[in-house]
C-alpha cells in the first residue's frame, strides 16, 4: 500500500469521479485507474462501485475512507510540523520584558530555549512595561513578558504564566516591629520611595494608602524596582516592590507581606492582535507554556 494510493482514493470521493480528481490532482485518469486497483487487489475487496454516470462507495469503501483520511491529515500534519521546524531553526524572536516577573527564571529559559533552538536570533530589551508595550506597536518587539495591565491590554493578545504578590520593603532596623504582615499605615510618616509618576506602581502605593486614610510622602522616583530596593536599602524610605524583586540578590531590605495586601497583577505574555507570530515567537510562547503553564486569559482577553 502506498501513500499516493491513499491520496487518489480519498480524491476520487471527494470530487465524485475519476475525471475531476484527475484534474485537481494534474494527473492522467488511467494512472489513478490503475492506481486504485492495485489497492483493491491488496486490500481484497472493492471499495468503488464504478458505473458511467458515478463512482460510490462499497460499505468497505465507508469505513477505509475514515481511515485513510486520518493517515493522510497525519502526513500533513507531520509535513507542517517539519516545515514549522525549519522556519523555526532560521527565524528570530525580539523580546521584551520586565524586571518584575515573579517566578519566570527568563535567563534560564532564554538558555534552555537556546540549546534547543541553536539556530533563533534572540534578541531582549528589558524596561518598564509601558515602555515595552509601545516597542510592540512599532513593530521592534515581537512579544512583551510582565504584569498583564487591563488598560492596556486592549488589542493584544494576553497569555497570564504565574502570579506575583506585592510587598513593603523598608531599611533593616525600621519600623514596623515585630513578626507577621504589617499594615501599610506602619510607615505613613515615613518618606516613600517608588516608580515615576503614572506608573502602575506609584497607582498602587497611593490607592492602597488612600484606603487606610493618609496620602503617601513619595520624595523619591526612580526608574525601576531594583533601584527602589537600592535607595530603600540606602535608608532614603520605604518601598512597595513585587516579591520576586525583594528575594533576588542585592541590597538588603527588610520585606515583610501587608495586610490588606495590594493587589498585584498577573505576569505573562502580550503579543499584538493584529501581527501573526512567526514560527520563532510560537515556539518561544510555548517553551514558556511547558516550563510555567498557562493559566486562563485575563478577561477581554483570549
Amino acid at each position: 500500500m502506498e501513500l499516493r494510493q491513499l491520496s487518489y482514493f480519498e480524491a476520487v470521493v471527494r470530487c465524485g469521479g475519476f475525471g475531476r480528481a484527475a484534474q485537481q490532482l494534474r494527473i492522467a485518469q488511467p494512472a489513478i485507474s490503475a492506481q486504485l486497483k492495485r489497492l483493491e487487489a491488496e486490500l481484497g475487496t472493492p471499495l468503488l462501485e464504478r458505473t458511467t454516470r458515478r463512482v460510490a462507495l462499497t460499505h468497505a469503501g465507508e469505513l477505509f475512507l475514515a481511515r485513510a483520511r486520518n493517515v493522510l491529515d497525519q502526513v500533513n500534519g507531520a509535513r507542517f510540523d517539519l516545515a514549522e521546524l525549519a522556519a523555526v531553526l532560521r527565524g528570530r524572536v525580539r523580546i521584551g520584558a520586565t524586571e518584575v516577573l515573579g517566578s519566570v527564571d527568563l535567563p534560564g529559559s532564554l538558555a534552555q530555549f537556546r540549546r534547543r533552538y541553536p539556530g533563533v536570533t534572540v534578541a531582549l530589551r528589558a524596561g518598564l512595561i509601558a515602555e515595552l508595550m509601545h516597542g510592540l506597536d512599532a513593530g521592534e518587539l515581537d512579544i512583551v513578558l510582565g504584569p498583564l495591565h487591563q488598560e492596556l491590554l486592549g488589542g493584544y493578545h494576553a497569555r497570564p504564566l504565574v502570579e506575583e504578590r506585592l510587598v513593603l520593603v523598608t531599611p533593616p532596623g525600621w519600623p514596623p516591629r515585630g513578626p507577621g504582615p504589617a499594615a501599610l499605615s506602619d510607615v505613613r510618616d515615613e518618606p516613600f520611595v517608588c516608580l515615576r509618576a503614572g506608573s502602575f506602581l506609584q497607582a498602587i502605593l497611593i490607592e492602597a494608602a488612600a484606603a487606610e486614610d493618609f496620602t503617601p510622602r513619595i520624595e523619591l522616583e526612580t526608574h525601576s524596582p531594583a533601584s527602589i530596593r537600592e535607595l530603600v536599602a540606602a535608608g532614603l524610605g520605604a518601598g512597595l516592590i513585587a516579591e520576586s524583586a525583594a528575594r533576588a540578590p542585592g541590597p538588603a531590605v527588610r520585606g515583610r507581606y501587608l495586610q490588606p495586601a495590594p493587589q498585584h497583577l498577573l505576569i505573562g505574555m502580550i503579543w499584538p492582535r493584529d501581527r501573526e507570530p512567526g514560527p520563532a515567537t510560537r515556539a518561544w510562547q510555548q517553551h514558556l507554556d511547558q516550563a510555567y503553564g498557562a493559566g486562563e486569559s485575563p478577561a477581554g482577553a483570549p
